[in-house]
């Protein structure tokens, strides 16, 4: 298939309108028309629905459209391995889950720059369904994140084992009310335990998905919220925050996701970085 066929195809899905499609594309309602209709010969199946208000998509064109982004992505993957920067024998595509960048994702760029000169790198966020996505298509080497659902085609490897942990602002002497807890996202099967372990506790007043930022928040205004152990070492030895004594801790592990077919030679240098910098968060 002409790349050109599905990017056309997934403007007229972001714009609805073949004509505003053919107006950022820089190219004539005829050609736009056309390239839809080779698409529409090629699937035996039209896409779209048109009329005066633009373009719908049809069932097939629904079930299309997961497709042509994979081709896009898988396209644009390709000409960056080829079109390689001046001086790199290869480049990296690696995503992560937001809460997994600081400080885990930092040291292996870090570390990448330092053992690694000859190896471009390309790095993204983006939600653990995602990146999962992304890693079986194809247009991703490797995905760094949580709780990592099984996929066919896809190895999943433990790179370090952490505690959720109930903690504190200090003093612990001064009362904290259920309103000064702050929920935080951790994901489906974290929410499910904590639900489990404190079935009465009432609707968070503030819940915020970026566990950093929870932490700031918590840090100035007082409270309590389930952190990453490691995370808040630091403020642990420092007495701004204390670990909730006798309160539940739930595991939350961080794996490296590639699938079976990547090169083993680069998972290899990226396996190595991965766990130098696991073992400096841990």
């Amino acid at each position: 298939m002409d790349i050109n066929v599905a990017r056309t195809f997934l403007e007229v899905v972001k714009t609805g309108s073949f004509v505003s499609a053919a107006a950022n594309l820089n190219l004539t309602q005829t050609a736009v028309s056309a390239r839809i209709r080779v698409l529409e010969d090629q699937l035996d199946r039209p896409v779209f629905v048109r009329n005066k208000a633009g373009a719908r998509l049809t069932p097939a064109g629904e079930q299309f459209l997961r497709f042509a982004t994979s081709l896009v992505q898988v396209w644009d993957r390709a000409r960056q391995a080829v079109a390689l920067p001046p001086g790199r024998e290869s480049v990296v595509t690696v995503g992560a889950e937001l809460s997994l960048w600081s400080p885990l994702l930092r040291h292996w760029l870090l570390w990448m720059r330092r053992e690694c000169p000859e190896i471009a790198v390309d790095t993204q966020i983006d939600n653990s369904e995602r990146l999962m996505e992304r890693v079986q298509d194809g247009s991703l080497d490797v995905a760094v994140l949580y709780a990592a659902p099984r996929r066919p085609g896809v190895i999943a490897e433990l790179l370090f084992e952490e505690k959720l942990v109930l903690a504190r602002t200090t003093p612990s002497t001064q009362p904290l009310a259920p309103e000064d807890h702050v929920q935080i996202d951790w994901g489906e099967d974290f929410a499910a335990s904590y639900q489990a372990a404190f079935p009465d506790q009432p609707n968070p007043v503030v819940s915020i998905s970026y566990g950093p930022l929870a932490l700031e928040y918590i840090l100035a205004t007082g409270g309590s919220g389930y952190f990453r152990q490691g995370f808040i070492r630091p403020y642990l030895e420092e007495g701004r925050m204390t670990v909730v004594p006798d309160s539940p801790e739930f595991s939350y592990s961080a794996y490296a996701v590639h699938s079976t077919k990547a090169d083993p030679g680069v998972m290899a240098r990226i396996r190595s970085g991965l766990r130098v910098a696991a073992a400096i968060t841990a």
